[in-house]
């Protein structure tokens, strides 16, 4: 078949505007990512034990219109639980027994080491995990029968290990309260970790435990920026909230530390100042830990830091991987925690010198299990109660 003169004509023009559009016309802007209010993560990534994976894709259709700003509403699922309690078994962990009131957290907390323990649930450890909450309603009617079986030894309990009992939804459902309820009546002492200023609430709770020596309280602080702690933990309460809490348990009695976890290189590296202010407000003991990024974890932190921070990002990742052996996380005990290397030997030495001037975690938390006292959880006077 020829091709005339003409046709060859109107190819070579067309290869020529072609050419010309795609080297002197301005690209067109890629569309501008989906905005969700007061939630932490975007995704929500496939979990390890499914086979499908759907991501968003481009078509070229989209608005370039920056968009409104997504409310995404918190659901709260009950559930009823056969264990109340869990045992952990762990050489790096200062606690045995544990419990924890909720599964999933509305703090949104981009760096939540617990994110993965949504996979079991069969949802995703991204958006699903602040956003479908697992309530377990029966929690404290399950505590009391493990604390009043024969075999059970009474030991320091660790409360909201995995997710925060003190998150929002707290508020209206008072879980936690109910579980510290139990507690207080069989005076076994109680560890609670928390970001939430709802502890407040619990005070006439808390402040009789901690006369007897059954509660010690300790506030997660992982910076005073409070731009900054808007991005990392977008629904837990604001840095300076969070040292006014400190002060209200210190005033009612109740032995309070301060966490400053994780540690973030090259984001929160106010390590000092958050001890200064903490001690300030009453915290006398403290612990930290580095940032580690278990299973689904990892692509869900490096999307946020990529979208948050994209000056620095290759460099957070880059010590990340220094303080854990050269990859993303290394899960062996005595090295997950506190990571590995020069970078972790300095953040050793920065904590530690700061503590010791402010004389922090000279001394250890009061508590005491000598006046565990099951038959008080069902009426029964026991002969050799105090």
């Amino acid at each position: 078949m020829r091709v005339g003169a003409r046709d060859r004509q109107s190819a070579v023009l067309a290869m020529v505007t072609v050419f010309i559009y795609s080297f002197w016309m301005p690209a067109i802007p890629h569309p501008p990512t989906l905005v969700l209010k007061g939630r932490g993560t975007l995704l929500n990534v496939a979990h390890r034990f499914t086979r499908e994976d759907r991501q968003p894709f481009d078509d070229g259709w989209s608005s370039t219109d920056a968009p409104a700003p997504v409310t995404v509403p918190t659901e709260v699922r009950w559930e009823d639980i056969g264990q109340a309690i869990t045992r952990n078994h762990s050489p790096d962990i200062s606690f045995e027994l544990g419990l924890n009131p909720y599964r999933g957290c509305e703090h949104g907390c981009s760096y939540c080491y617990a994110r993965p323990s949504h996979s079991y649930l069969g949802l995703s450890p991204g958006l699903d995990f602040e956003t479908r909450l697992i309530a377990r309603r029966n929690i404290a009617e399950r505590l009391r029968a493990e604390l009043v079986r024969p075999g059970f030894v009474a030991q320091v309990l660790a409360l909201g290990t995995v997710t925060d009992a003190y998150q929002p939804v707290e508020r209206r459902l008072r879980l936690t309260r109910s579980v510290l309820e139990v507690l207080a009546q069989a005076r076994l002492p109680v560890v609670i970790v928390t970001k939430g200023s709802g502890i407040e609430r619990d005070l006439d709770l808390l402040a009789p435990m901690a006369a007897q020596g059954l509660v010690a309280v300790y506030v997660s602080i992982t910076t005073l920026k409070d731009a900054l702690a808007r991005q990392m933990e977008p629904r837990a309460a604001a840095p300076y909230r969070r040292l006014r809490t400190l002060e209200t348990l210190a005033a009612a009695g109740i032995p309070v530390g301060v966490s400053l976890s994780p540690q973030i290189p090259f984001l929160n590296d106010d390590m000092e100042q958050v001890l200064d202010a903490a001690h300030a407000a009453g915290a006398r003991r403290a612990f930290y830990q580095v940032l580690r990024l278990p299973w689904e974890l990892k692509p869900l932190f490096e999307d946020w830091l990529q979208r948050c921070f994209p000056d620095r990002a290759e460099r957070v990742m880059a010590r990340v991987m220094e303080l854990h052996g050269g990859k993303r996380y290394d899960p062996r005990f005595g090295l997950r925690m506190k990571g590995q290397g020069v970078w972790s030997q300095l953040l050793q030495q920065r904590f530690n010198q700061r503590c010791q001037r402010l004389g922090m975690n000279e001394s250890a938390v009061p508590l005491t299990t000598a006046l565990f006292s099951p038959s008080a959880l069902h009426g029964q006077a026991s002969l050799f109660d105090a």
